[in-house]
């Protein structure tokens, strides 16, 4: 009879450290997507509080605004996996959310006078330090996660992007239509931005065996369960873990991983940063009614993200599936169903408001399961490495933020036309197919060779003995070849 794993506390310090991951995502995704709302607000006082500055921005220079700042985050991407590796996830994570955080505080301020140049430079820095946070997070969930919790502690995690998003998308919209006015959106960003850091610095800990508050039991669990049983110098030496760059870059798992969620943001950006202007333009909705029906969606992404959690757990934990078979069965599912789903939205005016809306909540809830579908895959490939993968796969997916407003401004004129919309949510269904079929086709959810902290010694040992063993052919064909000669010339004197 197996003996009973004593794993701490029910409610343990891994939970405390996923959780504060997933309010770390939720203040940022504040500060990142409230743009969506605040864009509409400060250009349509008529829908918002009329107290505040209005100002005439094309639909060229609010898709400058939004991509804006994508242009800064994709640039600290790798930097934030360096200094996470150098320094851990509690101090870079730490910066990268109190620098946003008050850069959120500067827009009411600074484009009275800087117009929308001024908003997309604060955009482009808050960019510059969010860049940090992800690699952090997924380096930080490699260190603390259990194998068997991997899926439900890094899925719990990843919730606060749909959380984030549900809260920037409806507190923003309330926030512009009261007495606070849009500025009000800028302020209370900060505000929780502000908490989370100071709550972080008390309970953030780079690793178990760093955490002040962490039971033995605990701490025990969470070590011999990931083979990671280092003392304080071990885990110094990880971060001198040298990076396989060539390996990295010529593995077929991780390219279909970095397009999978390349394809993946894609539709998702176009979601989340024009179905403000979607729903105001084409279903002629008004700010407060656009506030609430545009934060549904991702209320939804948040309830289906538990669902999928725990069917999944359900899954693993019984052996009723292989965790590849879970990874590329809900990826599929998070994928092609809003793929079909958003070909249906295009085709709806503002006398289908409630199909329309349906539709979008259907699409955005499932797709939630691209979390655990291949967000969390940067860990199945490479825990050691986890930070840079993340950080590569990031940079990537995050060009395509910048790119799709910018392509919806060339392609929408008139944000009333309906027939403008549906080429922009037909080109994301078709992106939305093929990043998923080759996932199917080349992902996989095991550690890859070159995840091993020696494997780069064992490459050039394994370099070196092929060299010595090419060496000694040579010299024996050059003996072979001398040989040769020299019975020839003895033939020749005889």
């Amino acid at each position: 009879m197996t003996a009973e794993i004593n794993k701490g506390p029910a409610l343990g310090q891994r939970h405390v450290q996923a959780f504060l991951l997933f309010l770390s995502i939720v203040c940022n995704y504040m500060a990142k997507f409230n743009v969506g709302v605040a864009v509409v607000a400060m250009t349509d006082s008529e829908n918002t509080n009329p107290d505040f500055p209005e100002y005439d921005w094309n639909e060229m220079e609010r898709s400058y605004i939004l991509s804006s700042f994508f242009w800064g985050y994709i640039m600290t991407q790798f930097l934030g996996g360096w200094l996470c590796r150098r320094y851990g996830a509690r101090i870079t994570m730490f910066i990268s959310t109190i620098g946003s955080a008050l850069l959120i505080l500067l827009p009411p301020v600074c484009v009275s006078w800087g117009g929308w140049e001024a908003y997309c430079v604060i955009r482009v820095c808050q960019g510059l330090f969010q860049g940090l946070l992800f690699p952090c997070i997924h380096a930080h969930l490699a260190n603390w996660c259990p194998v068997n919790e991997r899926n439900r502690l890094g899925a719990l995690a990843n919730t606060g992007i749909d959380c984030g998003t549900l809260v920037a998308m409806f507190v923003s919209g309330q926030l512009a239509a009261s007495s606070m006015g849009w500025p009000g959106i800028f302020y209370i960003s900060s505000v929780f931005g502000i908490v989370w850091c100071v709550v972080w610095l008390i309970f953030g800990a780079n690793t178990p065996r760093e955490c002040k508050f962490i039971s033995e039991a605990e701490l025990n669990y969470i070590e011999t369960s990931i083979n990671a049983n280092r003392k304080e110098e071990e885990v110094k030496e990880k971060s001198r873990i040298p990076v396989p760059w060539r390996a990295i870059w010529t593995s077929v798992p991780f390219w279909a991983l970095m397009i999978v969620r390349c394809c993946q943001s894609w539709g998702y950006s176009t979601l989340q940063t024009e179905m403000p202007a979607y729903m105001n333009g084409v279903l002629l909705m008004d700010m407060k009614s656009n506030a609430i029906y545009s934060a549904l969606p991702y209320l939804t992404s948040w309830v289906m993200a538990f669902v999928y959690l725990i069917v999944c757990d359900i899954l693993l934990t019984r052996n009723i599936m292989s965790l590849t078979g879970i990874r590329k069965t809900v990826n599929t599912l998070a994928l092609w169903i809003p793929a079909f789903a958003l070909i249906g939205i295009g085709f709806l005016d503002s006398n289908q408001k409630t199909l329309a809306i349906v539709l979008m909540c259907a699409d955005v809830g499932i797709n939630a399961g691209s979390t655990i579908g291949s967000t969390i895959n940067t860990i199945d490939l490479s825990p050691n490495h986890a930070g840079i993968l993340m950080g590569i796969v990031n940079t990537a997916a995050n060009v395509i933020p910048i790119l799709t407003p910018l392509l919806v401004g060339i392609i929408v004129k008139d944000n009333h036309d309906r027939v403008q919309w549906q080429i922009v949510f037909i080109i994301s269904a078709v992106v939305f197919f093929v990043g998923n079929l080759v996932y199917i086709l080349f992902g996989q959810m095991t550690n890859q060779p070159w995840d091993a902290a020696d494997f780069l010694d064992k490459t050039q040992t394994t370099k070196l003995q092929e060299e010595g063993q090419q060496a000694k052919a040579i010299e024996a064909s050059e003996n072979a070849s001398k040989t040769s000669d020299n019975n020839v010339e003895k033939t020749e004197t005889s």
